[in-house]
């Protein structure tokens, strides 16, 4: 796995607790769930398997993403809670939700790149090298 000193920026996960929920509401995209992630928060949600399944995910080639819900004038996870503006399953949310922003894709931003990584997420800080 990946840590912080592979990006050119930091992570201050406390600030997940105020910023409204910037990363999980936006454009249509994909958060994708392993079967076994499935299987935690079903259970955590005290649902049936197959419940869980139809009612809060859909299949995406040959993986499964959370379905989402239309929020102001965009979309968000199905998970995101518009009242309180945070996750509603954020300690059993998947990897992909887990290990954010210290994504691949982010690992060779350019500064431009960068800087709109920043402006979405109050938590990242570019390193003083950049």
């Amino acid at each position: 796995m990946n840590t912080d000193k592979d990006y050119p920026f930091s992570f201050e996960n406390s600030a997940c607790e105020s910023c409204g929920g910037k990363c999980c509401v936006g454009d249509s995209g994909y958060v994708f769930v392993d079967i076994k992630e499935m299987q935690e928060i079903a259970s955590f949600l005290a649902l049936e398997f197959e419940s869980f399944t139809k009612s809060y995910v859909r299949k995406v080639g040959y993986r499964f993403s959370f379905i989402e819900k239309p929020y102001q004038n965009a979309l968000a996870c199905v998970f995101f809670d518009t009242d309180s503006k945070q996750c509603s399953i954020y300690a059993h949310r998947p990897k992909q939700c887990r290990t954010y922003p210290f994504w691949e894709a982010h690992k060779n931003f350019d500064k431009n790149n960068l800087q709109t990584l920043c402006n979405e997420c109050k938590g990242i800080k570019l390193k003083e090298s950049v």
